[in-house]
């Protein structure tokens, strides 16, 4: 009778040791750009805030509108006696000033476009390299996700070698009772057996006494005749 020694299997590791603990979220891009907008908008200067209001302003409906005025008002000023040479000579100033100061506008809006645009690319480099260490925390827990796949799967070999185990104990357990029952039969063909010689033995002790009794009595008459 002999019971089979299952191996120990080794316990399943916490998940929180084999899996890296992931990285704090990423912010959206688009929130961060905000953010630094916002932040830019804090330190601009007024001319720089007047510059990029003046450079919004240019393309709007209320624009074309001022301008188309300005320009109709400056042509019926010939009405009122002023000469043409001197109206065309206002228009060129004021349309060359305004040129100059839209094109200083527009140049520092591209300026200030520009250095957020590079800080854009910092920060997408940033996320691509946030998104990168995202990747290789997935491909570690893909890793974890396998060896507790593989402890699992020892575990449940264990369990199986368990069971058969169970059913080897359960097995002998039976023949031990059978055993036990066997022995048990044999004690008490033995006490009868013993029961058996007992009375036996007894009843040849009885001959053997009432022989000798018979015996003495012949003994007695044999001397009593002499």
């Amino acid at each position: 009778m002999f019971i089979r020694r299952t191996r120990v299997c080794n316990p399943v590791r916490n998940i929180s040791d084999g899996v890296t603990n992931p990285r704090p979220a990423t912010k959206n891009m688009g929130e961060k750009i905000n953010e630094k907008v916002k932040k830019e908008e804090d330190v601009m200067t007024a001319a720089e805030k007047a510059s990029a209001k003046m450079t919004q302003w240019i393309g709007t409906p209320a624009s074309v509108l001022l301008h188309t005025v300005f320009f109709i008002g400056i042509f019926i000023l010939k009405w009122f006696g002023y000469p043409l040479e001197e109206i065309l000579l206002i228009l060129t100033t004021v349309v060359s000033l305004e040129a100059i100061y839209l094109a200083i506008f527009i140049q520092m809006t591209i300026n200030r476009q520009e250095a957020k645009l590079h800080e854009v690319r910092e920060d997408i480099e940033e996320i691509s390299e946030d998104i990168e260490e995202l990747g290789e925390d997935v491909e570690e827990i893909g890793k974890d996700v396998d060896e507790l796949s593989e402890d699992v799967e020892e575990i449940g070999k264990d369990v199986d070698e368990l069971s058969e185990d169970v059913e080897e104990i359960g097995k002998d357990v039976d023949e031990l009772g059978e055993d036990f029952e066997e022995i048990t039969e044999d004690m008490e063909e033995e006490e009868k057996k013993e029961e058996v010689y007992r009375s036996e033995r007894n009843k040849n002790l009885q001959k053997i006494e009432t022989t000798l009794q018979s015996l003495i009595v012949e003994l007695e008459k044999m001397k009593e005749k002499k």
